[in-house]
């Protein structure tokens, strides 16, 4: 085996990479399909499905751990492991059976190794194209060299943080400009906000695949505590004003494309910051969420009118039963809110990754077809 730009690879180190590549990269798309599917009758089911792959990435992996990495190649051996390992983790994780006093806990773990596997791989996508797909969306797998030209600033480029260092240390923020990015337009913003004990440093995966491929800044901040000031919103607001305007001194910001979104606690917070007196925000999705009292309580009803938002959820949820959606629904459309409201029948309390698209496109204003 030769690479095309180093020295001759061994064929049997080549095939340990090989196996540990494609078998990692399995267990990325099976974790996530089957976050998707998450709903607590399934659960049993979906650990059973998993188990296979947890099998087989471990095996591959000892493979890998014994493969002498060719000169030269001693880092991005290190990081493949590093990734595969991750990976492994969150499998491992998924597979726990759940302990009583926090039946969430293992899927929520697996959830964080989940995007730090992609955090750790994420370098290696030019030195290995499957990844580089993963990494795109379908339309782009036969361009990747699109996505990554020679960036003309290599330090404005790529995955950036402020704060939130470590992964635990609240207040913080990650960002995501794509390297293909250029100062001689302007670029959409989209603001992800996770869910409640989320970080912004994970939900940011949640959202990197559409960013890279359809040229958006992205910026996922984590709330000051464990989940975002729903009573208090007042004390979370200027600081993801203040995360804003920073992207905005620093890249060219098309400020009549602001989209905030966000899922579960983060959704019901995407209304109360989208729809505060002097917002930046030109639209909202929401998914998962509810529309807090609060919101009649500060005259942000007043201010939905007009304003774009296209509103998501469940039909299985059990957080939020679909019927506090059904209400939301009305109450904005009666507040004269510009509304799109989707009702996923097969969605539980999770998120709906495929949706991220339909979002795009309902933003640019594209038409979005039947469901």
């Amino acid at each position: 085996m030769t690479d095309s730009e180093g020295p001759a690879i061994p064929d049997a180190y080549g095939r340990a990479l090989a196996g540990v590549g494609a078998t990692t990269l399995a267990a990325l798309q099976s974790l996530e399909a089957a976050f998707r599917r998450l709903h607590p009758p399934e659960l049993d089911g979906l650990r059973q499905r998993l188990a296979p792959a947890r099998v087989r990435l471990d095996e591959v992996l000892e493979e890998f751990r014994k493969a002498s990495a060719p000169a030269g190649l001693d880092a991005f051996h290190q990081q493949m492991l590093a990734g595969a390992d991750h990976s492994l983790d969150a499998l491992e994780r998924f597979l726990e059976p759940p302990l009583p006093a926090s039946p969430a806990a293992g899927v929520l773990a697996a959830m964080s190794h989940h995007a730090r596997a992609q955090e750790t791989l994420y370098p290696l996508r030019l030195a290995l194209p499957p990844l580089g797909q993963y990494f795109a969306e379908p339309a782009l797998h036969d361009e990747l060299p699109l996505l990554d030209p020679e960036p003309a600033d290599p330090a404005g480029v790529g995955l950036h943080r402020a704060g939130g260092e470590p992964a635990n240390e609240r207040g913080g923020f990650s960002l995501y400009v794509p390297e293909r990015y250029s100062g001689e337009r302007d670029w959409p913003l989209v603001v992800a906000l996770h869910g409640g004990s989320g970080t912004g440093r994970d939900f940011l995966w949640t959202w990197l695949r559409e960013a890279r491929s359809r040229g958006f800044l992205l910026l996922s901040p984590t709330s000051r505590g464990s989940t975002w000031a729903l009573d208090s919103p007042a004390s979370e607001l200027p600081a993801l004003r203040q995360m804003v305007d920073f992207v905005g001194e620093r890249w060219r910001l098309d400020r009549a494309r602001i989209l905030l979104t966000g899922l579960s606690d983060g959704a019901t917070f995407t209304l109360l910051a989208g729809l505060a007196e002097d917002a930046p925000y030109t639209a909202l999705a929401p998914v998962s969420g509810v529309l807090h009292p609060a919101n009649f309580a500060l005259h942000n009803m007043q201010r939905a009118a007009g304003r774009r938002i296209y509103l998501v959820h469940g039909a299985l949820d059990w957080l939020f039963p679909v019927s506090l959606a059904r209400a939301a629904r009305d109450a904005l459309a009666e507040s004269g809110a510009a509304l799109h409201y989707r009702e996923i029948e097969d969605l539980s309390h999770t998120y709906p990754r495929e949706e991220n698209a339909r979002i795009l496109d309902w933003l640019d204003g594209k038409p979005l077809g039947s469901a």
